[in-house]
């Protein structure tokens, strides 16, 4: 199989989808592999290590498209790649269909195979192409609230650990699951007093018992939310239903609840957000402010970190482009279950239905494409 390997285009966007190591983990199997030149560059990989490996580097992000059977990337393809992608191509990426629509429908006209790192789901329920850099985002997501919660940028100026006589910062973090838990120890560690809200007592359970005697687990619901977020210094926002769009558990007349200078981190806009008042933001513009509360809602957070997050992600996605490479995509998804849930849509059709759901688009089993076609080695 030719696979190919793009520089990402979206802003601030420095990590890559497979480095050096990947490829000469591929070349052994007759896999033949090009990088589009600089494509590592912002990971601290250069072309002559892809070389050194057994790539090929090419001038453009075109000639790779062209000429690859599959394409790995990071972030899904922004308007200036739909063109470049073909029907039958496999595109190996974060896709998020659920929060666009036009991303959604231009896939789908491009015939393209679609298969989402975020949906790939093993039968317990673990999301392993999504959990690297859910780890990530909960641990950055402190960060950068400690950051903004600092006067000069407009916060309330409130230290996270407090001092002597001072009392920590508020931290109320709603989802409790991997994005949540990283962000819980994170701001445990600085000494702030933390908050979990989740539905899964199950959850709440295991940070009780895990997690030092500041961080307070709460069933979520309206009132506990509400309660929490007047409260808050900070807010973390980082509820996720696979494939689909975030539910909205701040709603902006909560905002009026909120002391002025607090902070929210949306880690879930890249699914829709699950605050209302969130938009996407960049890592050259991420903030707005809404009611005098700091919104950071920036869609590729990891990106800012990329030497940390393309090890950390392509340690996991490797076994799964090994996979689909030795055996094409057909085959992989008979095979297991975990890779099927990953195909959100096959040369024009959407097999996975919280997408189909999203934008009232028709769904189609994947079974049924499946035992219909057929896949040569």
């Amino acid at each position: 199989m030719i696979i190919g390997v793009v520089r990402e285009k979206k802003s601030e966007e420095n990590r890559v989808g497979l480095i050096p190591s990947g490829v000469e983990a591929l070349r052994p199997f007759g896999h033949e592999i090009l990088v589009e030149t600089q494509a590592g560059a912002g990971s601290d990989f250069s072309d002559s290590a892809y070389e050194e490996a057994g790539a090929e580097i090419l001038e453009s992000n075109r000639e790779v498209f062209q000429r690859s059977d599959l394409v790995v990337k990071v972030k899904e393809p922004l308007p200036e790649e739909y063109d470049l992608i073909r029907k039958g191509q496999i595109l190996f990426t974060y896709f998020h269909f659920a929060a666009s629509q036009e991303l959604t429908e231009a896939m789908a006209r491009s015939g393209c195979i679609a298969l989402a790192y975020e949906t790939i789901q093993e039968p317990n329920g673990y999301l392993p192409l999504l959990m690297p850099m859910s780890e990530v985002a909960g641990r950055m997501a402190i960060q950068q609230a400690a950051k903004y919660l600092e006067r000069e940028h407009g916060g309330r100026g409130v230290l996270f650990g407090g001092v002597p006589g001072v009392a920590p910062a508020n931290v109320v973090i709603i989802g409790a699951g991997v994005v949540g838990s990283n962000a819980a120890r994170m701001a445990a560690g600085l000494g702030a007093r933390v908050q979990v809200l989740d539905i899964d007592l199950q959850k709440l359970r295991h940070l009780s018992d895990t997690m030092p005697p500041n961080v307070i687990s709460l069933m979520s619901n309206p009132a506990n939310i509400r309660s929490a977020l007047a409260e808050a210094d900070v807010v973390v926002s980082s509820v996720l239903i696979p494939g689909s769009k975030s539910p909205k558990l701040v709603k902006r007349e909560h905002l009026a609840l909120m002391r002025k200078g607090a902070v929210i981190v949306d880690v879930a806009i890249d699914q829709g957000g699950s605050t209302e008042t969130s938009r996407p933001t960049s890592h050259k513009d991420p903030i707005f402010v809404v009611d005098g509360i700091i919104h950071y809602c920036v869609t590729n957070m990891p990106g800012a970190m990329p030497v940390t997050s393309t090890l950390a992600l392509t340690n996991a996605t490797l076994p799964v482009l090994l996979e689909i490479a030795n055996k094409g995509w057909r085959r992989s998804a008979r095979e297991r279950p975990a890779i099927a849930k990953g195909l959100n849509m096959v040369e024009g059709k959407i097999t996975y239905q919280p997408v189909a759901d999203a934008f009232d688009l028709p769904f189609h089993r994947l079974d049924t494409i499946l035992d219909s076609t057929e896949e040569s080695p």
